[in-house]
C-alpha cells in the first residue's frame, strides 16, 4: 500500500465572483482534496505475473510441442526428393499394407480422442438489458426532493447527498423503484423486494427469450446473482416458477458477492456447461435498489443511495457447436481476484446497521486504496494471457531488471543562491532524477473495447489515467453511468449494449469487461466477437436515446 499522502489529489475549484464583503467583485477559489486510486501500474507484484504465465503455459503446451514435431518431420521428409518420397510411400504401402492401415487407424483414433476431449467453446448467443418504464425516471433534483419529502434525513445529510449526486457523473434519466419515490413508507420489505425483482428479472428474460427464440424449457443451467436481496424461495426459484422450466435444471443463486458477481456467475455457468455438453445456460445479474435504500444519516452509508439505480441483465450461453454461426461472442478468458484475506479489503464495503439500527451499505475511506490493489493484481494476472508477445517481453524484462537492480536512483546536488532575500544555506534538489520503473504494458494492443464497471465518475477518471486509456475507450462506461447510473453487476452489459447500439463491434474484436466489488474482488471477462454486430432494431436499452450520445461534456 502507498503512503496516505500519495493517495490524495488536489483540485482547484473556481467559486465565481465574491458578491459581498471586503473582497466583493474579486474571483474566489478553493482547493478540494480527494482520495484517488494508487498508481498501481508502477508497483507490480512479481508473483501475480508468474501466476499469469502459469495459466498461459498450461493452456499453451500444444503450441510449444506441435512446432517441434512439425520441424522434425519436415527435416526428415525434406531430405528426400519428390520421386524418392513417392516411391518410398508406394513401396511401404505395397509390401507392408498392414502397417499403413494400422498407422492410419491409430491416427484416426488419436484425432478422435483429441477432438472429443478438447474443451468445448463457450458462446454468448445474445444478451438483454432491462430498461424500466419512464415513470421510474428521476432527475438529480427530483432525487434530492424525494429524499427531502421523506422526512428521514437531516439538512446536513441532504446537502451531502446533493453534493455527491452533482459530482457523481449520473444524468437526469436514471431509474429508481416507485417504493423509493414514495419513500414515506418502508422500502426494505420482502413485498417491495419481490416486486422489484419480478419486474427487472422477468423484463430482461422476456427480451432475451424473444431475441434468441429459445424456449425456457430448453435451458439446462440457470445462475442468478443479487448481492443484497436473497429471499426464500430464492430468486432462481422465482424464475423457474414463472417460466415453468424443466425439473432437472441446474439452478444456482449467488448472494452477497457485490458488483463483480456477474462475472463470477458467468464463471460458474461456464464450469457447468463444461460438465454438461450440448446445453444452454442463462445468467441473470441484478440488484434490488429499494430493498437496500438507507433511511439514516450516516454519511458513509448514504453514498450507495446516490449511485445505485435499477437495472438487470440476462445472458444466454451455449456450448453447442451448431450455435457458432448465430452466436455474437466466444468466451476467451476469465480471471478472478479475491482480496478477502486482507482485513482492510474485507471491510471496504460492508452491510451494517447504524446507531439507530437502520441497515445499509457502509463505504470505507480506504476503498480507493484496496480497490486499486485488487485491480493491479487482476490485470497483472491477465496480462500474460492477452498481451502481444512484444509487450510481454518488454514488460517482463524491465520487471526482472527492477527486482534485480532496484527501482529508483537519483543524484542530489547542493545549490547556493546569492540573490537578495535568499537563504545562505544550501538547498538540496534531485537533479537529474533517474527512475527505473517497470515497463507499463499497453492494454490497448490487447483489446479493442473496454467495459469498465461504471461505479462513479471519480473511479473512471482514475482508471482511465492509470491504464493509459483514451476518452474513447471509457466512453461506454461514462455514458452508461450518465444514462443508467451504477446498476451494480449488470453495468458492464449496459456498456456492451451501448457499443452495439453505436455499431462499434466488428468481427474479431476483443472486449474486456472489468468489474470490482465487495470482498474485495476484481474480475475480468474477455470475449471475442464472432461477427459484425449491427445496430439492433429492438430490445436494446439505448434505442430511444442513442442519438443524444456520446455527450462530449462527459468525455472531454
Amino acid at each position: 500500500m502507498e503512503n496516505e499522502r500519495d493517495l490524495l489529489s488536489t483540485e482547484i475549484v473556481n467559486r465565481g465572483i465574491e458578491s459581498s464583503g471586503p473582497n466583493a467583485g474579486s474571483p474566489t477559489f478553493s482547493v478540494r482534496v480527494r482520495r484517488r486510486l494508487p498508481d498501481f501500474l508502477h508497483s507490480v507484484n512479481l508473483k501475480y505475473v508468474k501466476l499469469g504465465y502459469h495459466h498461459l503455459i498450461n493452456h499453451g503446451i500444444y503450441l510449444a510441442t506441435i512446432p517441434v514435431l512439425v520441424l522434425v518431420f519436415s527435416a526428415e521428409v525434406g531430405s528426400l526428393s519428390r520421386e524418392e518420397l513417392w516411391k518410398k510411400l508406394w513401396d511401404d504401402a505395397r509390401y507392408d499394407l498392414a502397417t499403413v492401415v494400422g498407422f492410419f487407424g491409430v491416427f484416426v483414433f488419436t484425432l478422435t480422442v483429441y477432438l472429443m476431449s478438447r474443451p468445448r467453446s463457450i458462446y454468448l448467443v445474445d444478451f438483454a438489458c432491462y430498461r424500466p418504464s419512464d415513470d421510474h425516471k428521476v432527475s438529480r433534483e427530483e432525487f434530492i426532493e424525494v429524499a427531502r419529502k421523506s422526512g428521514k434525513f437531516e439538512e446536513g445529510s441532504l446537502m451531502f447527498q446533493q453534493k455527491i449526486v452533482n459530482s457523481s457523473g449520473l444524468g437526469d434519466e436514471t431509474y429508481i423503484p416507485k417504493s423509493v419515490i414514495m419513500s414515506g413508507q418502508n422500502t426494505a420489505t420482502m413485498k417491495e423486494g419481490r416486486a422489484e425483482a419480478s419486474m427487472v428479472m422477468f423484463g430482461a428474460l422476456d427480451e432475451l427469450f424473444e431475441k434468441t427464440r429459445v424456449r425456457p424449457k430448453d435451458i439446462g443451467v440457470l445462475v442468478v446473482n443479487c448481492s443484497i436481496f436473497n429471499p426464500t424461495p430464492s430468486l432462481s426459484a422465482m424464475i423457474i416458477n414463472h417460466y415453468k422450466m424443466r425439473g432437472n435444471i441446474l439452478s444456482f443463486n449467488l448472494g452477497g458477492m457485490g458488483c463483480s458477481a456477474g462475472i463470477i456467475a458467468v464463471d460458474l455457468a461456464r464450469d457447468m456447461l463444461k460438465a454438461n455438453p450440448n446445453n444452454y445456460a442463462v445468467v441473470v445479474s441484478t440488484e434490488m435498489v429499494g430493498y437496500n435504500w438507507y433511511p439514516g444519516n450516516d454519511r458513509s452509508m448514504l453514498i450507495p443511495n446516490c449511485f445505485f439505480r435499477m437495472g438487470c441483465s440476462a445472458l444466454l450461453l451455449s456450448n453447442r457447436r451448431r450455435d457458432y454461426h448465430r452466436a455474437k461472442y466466444r468466451l476467451e478468458h476469465i480471471v478472478r481476484t479475491h482480496k478477502g484475506a486482507d482485513d482492510s479489503s474485507f471491510g471496504a464495503i460492508c452491510q451494517e446497521e447504524d446507531e439507530k439500527r437502520q441497515k445499509g451499505l457502509k463505504i470505507s475511506k480506504n476503498l480507493m486504496e484496496v480497490g486499486g490493489d485488487a485491480i493491479k493484481t487482476n490485470i497483472t494476472t491477465l496480462g500474460p494471457l492477452v498481451l502481444p508477445l512484444s509487450e510481454q517481453l518488454l514488460f517482463f524484462a524491465t520487471l526482472v531488471w527492477t527486482h534485480l537492480f532496484g527501482g529508483t536512483t537519483a543524484t542530489a546536488t547542493a545549490t547556493t543562491s546569492g540573490e537578495k532575500g535568499s537563504s545562505n544555506h544550501p538547498q538540496p534538489s534531485l537533479s537529474p532524477a533517474t527512475t527505473k520503473k517497470p515497463y507499463i504494458p499497453d492494454y490497448k494492443l490487447a483489446f479493442e473495447h473496454f467495459c469498465i464497471h461504471a461505479a462513479s465518475k471519480h473511479v473512471l477518471d482514475e482508471l482511465q489515467k492509470n491504464l493509459g486509456l483514451s476518452k474513447l475507450h471509457v466512453e461506454a462506461s461514462r455514458m452508461t453511468l450518465h444514462r443508467f447510473g451504477n446498476t451494480s453487476s449488470s453495468s458492464i452489459w449496459y456498456e456492451l449494449s451501448y457499443l452495439e447500439a453505436m455499431e462499434k463491434v466488428k468481427r474479431g474484436d476483443r472486449v474486456w469487461q472489468l468489474s470490482f466489488g465487495s470482498g474485495f474482488k476484481c474480475n475480468s471477462l474477455v470475449w471475442r466477437s464472432l461477427r459484425r454486430v449491427r445496430k439492433p432494431l429492438t430490445n436494446n436499452p439505448w434505442l430511444d436515446c442513442i442519438a443524444k450520445y456520446p455527450i462530449n461534456d462527459l468525455i472531454n
